[in-house]
């Protein structure tokens, strides 16, 4: 069975910086990319950056040169790292595969002060 656990969200200040970490169970992880969504209140859920099992990413326009997102295939963990950010970066932020499978985890909530 899959399980997706993220943490790492929280309060910050325009301008700073948070790191994201999503643990993953099953065997899903080792064959799928990987990817961090985000959803704000009242607007769909977006992908934001993916990570391919050897490593190759893409960003969303919004984010680029300011998130990283990273993998560790050994712990089954996916990483995003948050620089610069803007109250527009305010969202729930969830990880999944990339396409998504029908299964969320609960999200960690980004919330960035102006």
């Amino acid at each position: 069975q899959v399980q997706l656990v993220e943490s790492g969200g929280g309060l910050v200040q325009a301008g700073g910086s948070l790191t994201l970490s999503c643990a993953a169970s099953g065997s899903i992880f080792s064959i799928r990319t990987m990817g961090w969504y985000r959803q704000a209140p009242g607007k769909q859920r977006d992908l934001v950056a993916r990570i391919t099992i050897v490593g190759m990413t893409n960003y969303a326009d919004s984010v680029k040169g300011r998130f990283t997102i990273s993998r560790d295939n050994a712990k089954n963990t996916v990483s995003l790292q948050m620089n610069s950010l803007k109250p527009e970066d305010t969202a729930v932020y969830y990880c999944n595969t990339v396409p998504e499978m029908a299964y969320w985890g609960q999200g960690t909530q980004v919330t960035v002060s102006s």
